[in-house]
């Protein structure tokens, strides 16, 4: 079960040995607790720049301790470069490394360019929970027109068959051209197909170029084009 828009103000251990996880309704103040065996504790993440020496240096730094770069990876001062969680973008390991080769090409005066809308996000839980791009909201916020696609796991064969069929794909495209602006995926196998979106995404794909591709089956995969084809068309050949 996922609890948005809710933060954990305590964990109580019980006489049994169980846990009560106290938690808060951001929005409404509602509180309530929550048993568990066991509690995996993320507290998130920040930038570690605090005894790096920068200031001696004359490094300009951005909000929370974050360190400006321009489009290379470069400080302000020549020959310092800067990547992964200590600058803009999102905190991930992924992310890093497309920055580390990037930079280097830079340096050795290639263009470089990363689009951080294209970077996915997992959570790896079970189900898994992985996406790209934008979301509703953020789509809704921004006034962009779009249309979406649902396909659930429980009418895809491979899933039935590993008797694992929690979850769904979403496609979002724009309403005019169709082109894919957001994938958003629940499913144990989520962070290994979201790679498929994320190549579709980085090449401008529309819904529909992905539902005319040939997926094989019975596979896990075939849910994403089923969901293209929900955007696309309006429906799809298994739901």
């Amino acid at each position: 079960k996922f609890k948005l828009n809710t933060k954990v103000t305590g964990v109580d251990k019980k006489a049994d040995g169980t846990l009560g996880v106290n938690v808060e309704c951001v929005k409404k103040g509602k509180t309530s607790t929550l048993d568990a065996d066991v509690v995996l504790v993320c507290i998130g993440r920040r930038p570690f720049t605090d005894s790096l020496g920068l200031d001696t240096v004359g490094v300009e730094m951005g909000e929370k301790g974050k360190v400006k770069v321009d489009g290379k990876f470069q400080t302000n001062v020549p020959g310092i470069y800067a990547i992964g969680d200590i600058i803009d973008g999102p905190m991930l390991a992924h992310k890093a490394e497309d920055e580390g080769a990037l930079c280097v090409e830079g340096m050795n005066g290639a263009h470089v360019h990363l689009d951080y809308n294209m970077v996915p996000s997992v959570i790896y839980t079970h189900p898994e929970v992985a996406w790209v791009g934008k979301t509703e909201d953020q789509l809704k916020e921004e006034g962009v027109e779009y249309k979406k696609g649902n396909f659930p796991f429980m009418a895809n064969s491979r899933a039935k068959t590993n008797a694992d069929t929690d979850g769904f794909v979403k496609v979002l495209t724009d309403a005019k051209t169709d082109k894919m602006l957001g994938v958003h995926m629940i499913n144990s196998q989520a962070g290994e197909l979201i790679a498929e979106a994320c190549l579709a995404m980085e090449y401008g794909a529309s819904s529909e170029d992905i539902a005319r591709v040939c997926h094989a089956h019975p596979t896990l995969s075939e849910a994403f084009k089923g969901a293209c084809q929900q955007t696309s068309t309006g429906k799809s050949i298994n739901f």
